[in-house]
């Protein structure tokens, strides 16, 4: 929990939003505990909610951030999961999404990707990003 963040002041939008490298990751290989699925050519709910996601974002008009597949985040156990990356920001890596949590998410993503280092404050973080969250991975040290 990012418990440093509980009485930050909101942070002001980043005048590159849209063009802050910003992406989030969303397996589309998580099945969601639908292992069992008998139709194997039925999207699995990974896919289900990038295409949702993506959907939603294109319906926006302006995007502040990217949305990408990826084969698998090693986050099985919980759900559908997702990464929020940027450069020069902290990175966060969350589980038990599902197609619900479309709304949520694009919401969370753009407050991210309008911050300079990646620190939404806590109570600015919608409520399934408080709880799914997995980790939290600080921004790689620039080079020197």
């Amino acid at each position: 929990m990012d418990q440093s963040a509980l009485d930050a002041t909101p942070r002001t939008p980043t005048s590159a939003a849209a063009d802050s490298g910003v992406t989030l990751h969303v397996c589309v290989t998580c099945r969601a505990g639908e292992e069992g699925q008998q139709d194997q050519a039925a999207p699995r709910a990974g896919r289900r909610l990038h295409d949702a996601l993506a959907e939603a974002q294109r319906h926006d008009g302006a995007p502040h951030f990217r949305i990408a597949e990826v084969e698998c985040l090693s986050n099985c156990d919980r759900g559908c999961s997702a990464a929020l990356t940027g450069p020069g920001r902290w990175s966060y890596i969350y589980g038990d999404l599902s197609e619900a949590s479309v709304d949520d998410l694009l919401l969370g993503a753009s407050r991210y990707a309008a911050t300079e280092d990646g620190l939404v404050p806590w109570r600015e973080r919608p409520t399934i990003l408080r709880r799914g969250v997995i980790a939290r991975i600080p921004p790689a040290p620039k080079p020197v």
